[in-house]
Formats: C-alpha cells, structure tokens, sequence
C-alpha cells in the first residue's frame, strides 16, 4: 500500500486528476498537493527527496465529508511578509517569509472546504478552510474526525512522549503531557500506553543520501477548537491526528471540535532540516498566529525563587515565605512563587502582609491555583477560584488590590475545547488585572507566546518535581534536559522549575537522594531552559554554600533573549545552544553521555575573542576560565558526564 501512495506521485496523471505545488522562498521545500483518487493528499520534498511520502488531508463534519469524492477546483498563492517582536520567546524581533497556497477542494454533493499552506525555508503551517456552504448554509460545524496524516519514509526512528489514558494516574489528574520521552527508537513501535503520542513530536528519517530531522506539532489552538495529539503509527497511513479522549475532564465536554461557519482550524506544523538546526531555532507556532488582545500593562520576564521543590508543603507558611523572599531580594531576583495551600496556612490576610512585605524587599508574589471545578480529584487549595468567570473577577482583583504579579494554575488533565476555553479565559481575565500566568499540570501551549500577551510558559513536561521525588528522574535529568531544546522547549516556552543547586533533594542538603548533575549543568539549565519568567530553584543554605563565583553568575541570569542559535548537540545525549540577550552571548552545554565529550565549537559570533568559560574537571569540580575563540569563531571544549559547560562574552 505505501509503494502505490508514493507511486501516485509519480506516475503521470490520470484523467482529470490535478497536482498543485509550491516552494519555500529558497526553493528548497516542496509541498504537492493533489486530489487524486477522489481524496485531498499532499507530499513534501527537501531538496528534492520525500521527507513526508504522500498523505491524507480532509476531516468529517456533522454537514458533509471532505475525506472523500473530493476534486481540486480552486487554486490561489501568494506570499507572507512580516516582522514582529516576542516578549518571551527564543528571538525578540522575528523576521518571516513564506510562499502560500490554497487549494479549494469540492466533494460529491458540492460542499466546499479548502487548505491553506503557508511554506516557509524549513517551516510548513496548513490548516482547513470551512466557507459559506452554497448549499444548506450552515452557520456552524461540528468537525467530528480529521484525515490529516503524516506518512514518513520506512526506517524512520522517532523521540517521542506517549499519550496516557484519561483520568490515571495521581488523583487522576492525567493526561498533563508528564510521560518519559524515548530517544531513537523505531517508528513501529507502539506507544506506551496504546493512545499515540503527544505535541511535538520529533522523527530523524534517513532518505538515499540523506538524513532529515522532521518536527510535527500544532500552534493557534484556543477556545474555538479542541488540542489534538498522533495517533500511533499505521502502515498504511502513518501517523494521523487523534481528537481528545472521551473521559478526559472527568467526562465532561464534547471530543470533536466545535466551529463557527465560515471559520479555520488550527495550524498543523512540520519543521524539516537536514540538520538539527531548523528544529531548535524555529518559530513557526508564533509565526501564523496573532495576538488575541491588548496587554493592559508592561509584562516583564524575571527569576522567581519557590521553597516547594525542596522543602515541599511543610514550607507554605508565613516564616519561611520570608526566607525566601529575602533570598529573592539578597539575588536580585523579580519574583517569589507561593505554592498551594496557602490560603489555609498562612490565610489571605496574612497574605496581603506577606506581599506587602516582599514588595519593600523589591520582590513580587507569584500565587499557586488549583484550575479545579470538577475535573480530577487534586485536592490542594485554594480551589474554586480560577474555575469560573465570578470567581476569578474577585480573586484577581484582590491579586492586583494586595501586589500580586502572577499566578500559577495547576490540574487541568485533558485537550478538549472546553478545557481550551478555561486556559484562554484565564488568561483574558487575568490580563484585565495585569496579572501574567504560568499553567502547570497541562498541556502543550500552541502559540501561546504571541496570542495572549500575558502568557509566560507551561509545564506540560515531565519536570523538575520529579527530580525530588525519585532517584531514577534525578539520574534521569540529564537526558531529559538534553531532550527538549530539541521538542518540548523548540515549540514552547517550558516552566520545568528550576535550576537546582542542593547538592542533595532535602532540606537539611545532606540526606535523600543526590543530585547527579554539577553545577555548572544545572546553571546550564538556566540558559538551555527558556522561559521568559524562570524559576532558580536556590535555597537559602545556599548563600553559604556556593562559590562567590557561581552565586554571582547566578545573579546575573537573563531570562528573555533575542537571538537563539543552535551550535551542537543530539536529542538525549547533549546540546550546545548560544543565546544572545543583548549585546551579551550565552553559550550553554549539557552532557548527557557516560563519558566525557569532546567537542569544537563553531562560535563565529565570539571569533578572535578571549572569553569566560564555566565548566567541570574530571572530579565534577567546578572550574572558572578563560577560552581564546581563534579567528574563525573555532573553540575547542570538554563536557564532563552530567556535565556542563558556559561560555560569556
């Protein structure tokens, strides 16, 4: 069946068949449409070779199906042009261009829909088009299945995070996209849990001559569709779009789509490279979107300091809020996160106390919500108070009555449009009270950044958290860490929470499990990591424990960047990115290997340059430098395991 999809492509066309293409700007990326076999199909070539062989477009409506009997009757291309800034994105201003594409297609009883493709260098953004129907009119549209596959070459490996059934796991609070990535493992593998594959997903396909690295996921979901994820690998089809499951958000709300008539779906999105370089530096989920309203202040990105991750709930009260805060302010640090139950152990009067007390130190409050409503069974308060339009106008106005910059909402569990509608609500209502929003429990943000204005980042990871909570994700984090610049974080601002310097998950930094990464790794992190609020999950032993050096660096961690570039690095094993905020360069390495990892670096931004270097001596010491750049921006550097490495100008 996969020899005579990829056949149709080319062999000469039958009678009355059609094939529509464009390129990229560059000419090198190719997309083919054609409505041969009286169904919607599109390919994509990179630099002439198939990186996705031919597959299905098209979706079922409660009003007619474009999955077949479908002709091409319309074709129309044009260009985009644009440039824009991002807040809190991996670049501040945004340059892009593209070729588009829309072809009309028509179905057997007459019923229109359309694709809209918009082909950038290495990015390709398609969603439906619904117009007036000619016939019966509909005013809306249920979209009840989508056709949209992904067909990748035999032999394609994939890094992949699987979907989890609904309400599983702790106080049935799954899925929130917090399941084990797997790194190079074959594409005919079956998904963990038998329900496909969460947003992005990353595949490395190895063509006749060449390697390419395919990242797929989706950007311009909001209250007005469902969130989707791949299903698992089919033969015959490949990978497909699946709809949210039925018993996500306890049951409640519809798995199709619901749209308004004429109206558009969300953008589907494939970066291809044949390096890994388009993949890490993309910003396609901002460029095909557009913001949804005004920002009512000035938001700004910063470090937040948060006592949970290592002192846990025994350390939401009054006292050691105040420790905290004065670590903040003794750091320089913008924020202080308050996570959950505070509104019964320290009680919101003594709350107002509190915020009023940080803001003399110079520091914000960030506040801990549980989203629930009626959802999942996480008991941790306060509840109620983000789940309806009454109860967030009172809450938020008494944020922004007492200082309150932000607020983290937890427990969400699920994609479907009801539970989109509550993130999008949420953050309009929390930007009439200048409030910024970080989610936590959820899932993939898609477009966020650029959509609502006072959106910050997402978990929608498996995160820091775990690191405390088990010895195997604290062995784990170095993979983990060296995973997502190259899927989760190149799609999405990412709240992993926190660069962690106890050298052991306690307290008292002397007992449970250690940490396995160094600290220039972790410090690392806080460059690698990109999250325009981030969290430096320092504790207050800290300030004695450290060297001068490193607590001074730490001091100084920017937060918002204009310029990313990729320099090295494979998925799971390590990564060197440089980030540039200012006229200031960052270069950050992670080693995930077993083994140190020699590398030269290719850093023409720093060429003929003498610079700082931060990095580890075989005892995992940490060791302050210098590194001379030669004149053709070459350096050559050593990662320790769980190692790291920073190079400043």
């Amino acid at each position: 069946m996969r020899k005579e999809l990829f056949m149709l492509f080319l062999m000469p066309l039958t009678l009355g068949a059609k094939d529509i293409h464009t390129a990229s700007p560059d000419g090198r990326l190719t997309v083919h449409v054609q409505d041969e076999g009286a169904q919607a199909r599109y390919a994509v070539t990179y630099d002439g070779e198939y990186v996705i062989s031919p597959s299905l477009l098209g979706f079922k409506a409660d009003f007619g199906d474009f999955t077949r009997g479908l002709h091409i009757t319309e074709t129309k291309t044009g260009s985009a042009d644009q440039h824009y800034q991002m807040r809190q994105a991996k670049q501040s201003h945004i340059h892009y261009t593209a070729n588009t594409l829309t072809v009309s297609f028509e179905n057997e009883r007459r019923q229109q829909m359309a694709v809209e493709f918009s082909v950038g260098n290495n990015d390709i953004a398609f969603r439906y088009l619904i117009p007036q129907q000619e016939k019966d009119r509909p005013k809306c549209a249920v979209i009840t299945q989508e056709e949209t596959s992904f067909l990748l070459p035999d032999g394609t490996t994939t890094f992949l995070c699987p979907q989890i059934g609904p309400m599983t796991g702790w106080e049935r609070t799954k899925p929130s996209y917090e399941e084990e990535y797997a790194a190079d493992a074959p594409m005919t593998s079956p998904s963990r849990f038998g329900q496909g594959y969460t947003f992005p997903c990353l595949f490395k396909t190895t063509g006749n001559e060449t390697t390419h690295w395919v990242l797929i996921s989706e950007t311009g979901v909001s209250s007005l569709y469902c969130a989707s994820h791949l299903s698992d690998y089919q033969p015959d089809k490949g990978y497909t779009i699946a709809f949210p499951q039925q018993g996500e958000n306890n049951g409640v709300g519809s798995t199709c789509a619901s749209i308004a008539v004429p109206g558009a779906t969300p953008w589907r999105t494939i970066t291809i490279g044949n390096t890994l370089k388009p993949i890490v530096e993309t910003t396609v989920a901002y460029d095909v979107v557009r913001p949804l309203y005004e920002p009512s202040c000035d938001y700004q990105g910063g470090r937040y300091t948060w006592s949970w991750l290592i002192w846990q709930d025994n350390s939401i009260n009054y006292d050691d809020q105040v420790r905290f805060i004065d670590l903040a302010a003794e750091m320089g640090y913008e924020l202080c996160l308050v996570d959950n139950w505070w509104d019964q152990n320290i009680g919101r009067a003594r709350m107002a106390g509190l915020s009023d007390y940080a803001r003399k130190k110079g520091v914000s409050l960030l506040l801990w919500y549980n989203s629930n409503g009626h959802w999942n069974d996480a008991p941790q308060t306060p509840r109620d108070c983000m789940s309806t339009a009454a109860a967030r106008d009172r809450e938020m106005a008494w944020l922004k009555s007492i200082g309150v910059k932000g607020i983290k909402v937890d427990f969400f569990a699920g994609d479907k449009q009801e539970t989109m509608k509550l993130y999008e609500d949420i953050l309009f209502d929390a930007n009439r009270y200048g409030l910024q929003v970080i989610f936590h429990g959820c899932t993939l943000p898609r477009g966020w950044e650029r959509m609502y204005p006072n959106y910050v980042a997402s978990e929608a990871v498996l995160a820091s958290e775990n690191v405390y909570f088990s010895e195997h994700h604290a062995r784990q984090e170095p993979f983990e860490l060296t995973m997502h610049p190259f899927c989760r974080n190149a799609v999405a601002a990412m709240d992993w929470g926190g660069v962690i310097m106890n050298k052991f998950l306690s307290k008292d930094n002397r007992s449970r499990h250690r940490r396995y990464t160094t600290d220039v790794f972790e410090m690392a992190t806080g460059i690698t990591n990109q999250s325009a609020v981030n969290c430096v999950a320092m504790q207050p032993n800290n300030l004695e424990e450290l060297p001068q050096w490193e607590l001074e660096w730490l001091r100084r961690l920017p937060t918002t960047w204009d310029e990313t570039r990729f320099i090295d690095g494979y998925p799971g094993r390590y990564v060197v990115l440089a980030r540039r905020h200012g006229t200031d360069w960052y270069v950050a390495g992670l080693n995930a290997l077993q083994e140190p990892l020699r590398l030269t670096l290719d850093l023409p931004m720093l060429a003929g340059e003498t610079v700082r270097l931060l990095t580890d001596n075989k005892k995992g010491l940490s060791l302050p430098a210098t590194l001379k750049v030669d004149k053709k921006g070459k350096a050559k550097v050593e990662l320790q395991p769980a190692g790291g490495l920073i190079i400043q100008r």
